[in-house]
């Protein structure tokens, strides 16, 4: 990414880059060591983005979005708001509703009452001479429990879930049919075995494909 982003030149292609980690704790320029309660035995790895510490690991989307933000006159806070919206607007076709948190950049799962509650999806971005890179980390099926071994984006005890834990309370019985959908609202989908499934298979070309619509959308 930083090579990528120290090369680029004004008619350089933006690119969005879809990966999947190993296990490893990742400190951004805001981290404090505090927050690394018990990292045992994944590696921690110093980073350029902004923010605190977070988990990437199997089953966790991440997409580095390599945006010139000059060229497509974008201002940083609604380029993070963009990428947020991709995100809510995935988990909208799983019938899955989040929100923001004001003060904590992110996506939340919402609450009954609407509020922010449990963290899915984390967003750092480092911007060097006007272009991004890093990005957003999306937890599609993962294992949460290294997320206890941290005080996640430096929140002590912040709740930490994926959209396969998000499923069973938000699936009811007119959405539990593969292709039904409400008029006006968005597609739902079906947690079965298969392309149904919430993987990062799945994910992945999702996130992508929306992020990219919305960022030029925003042209």
């Amino acid at each position: 990414m930083r090579a990528f982003t120290a090369a680029r030149g004004p008619d350089t292609r933006d690119e969005i880059w879809l990966v999947e980690h190993e296990p490893v704790f990742t400190l951004g320029h805001a981290s404090r060591p505090e927050h690394l309660l018990a990292t045992g035995d994944i590696p921690v790895v110093c980073t350029e983005r902004g923010g605190q510490v977070t988990y990437h690991g199997p089953g966790q989307v991440l997409a580095y979005t390599l945006i010139d933000l000059r060229r497509r006159r974008l201002k940083l806070h609604v380029f993070v708001n963009l990428i947020e919206q991709a995100v809510i607007d995935v988990l909208a076709r799983w019938r899955v509703g989040a929100t923001r948190r004001i003060g904590a950049p992110g996506v939340y799962v919402s609450t009954p009452s609407g509020e922010p509650g449990a963290k899915i999806a984390s967003i750092g971005i480092k911007v060097s001479h006007g272009c991004t890179y890093h990005g957003v980390a999306l937890n599609a099926a993962m294992d949460l429990e290294p997320f206890s071994r941290i005080d996640p984006c430096g929140y002590p005890g912040l709740a930490v879930t994926d959209l396969r834990s998000e499923l069973p309370a938000f699936r009811d019985a007119d959405v539990a049919t593969p292709g039904a959908a409400t008029p006006g609202a968005a597609t739902p989908r079906v947690a079965t075995p298969g392309a149904g499934t919430p993987d990062v298979a799945t994910i992945a070309p999702e996130l992508g494909a929306t992020l990219a619509d919305l960022i030029q959308g925003s042209r």
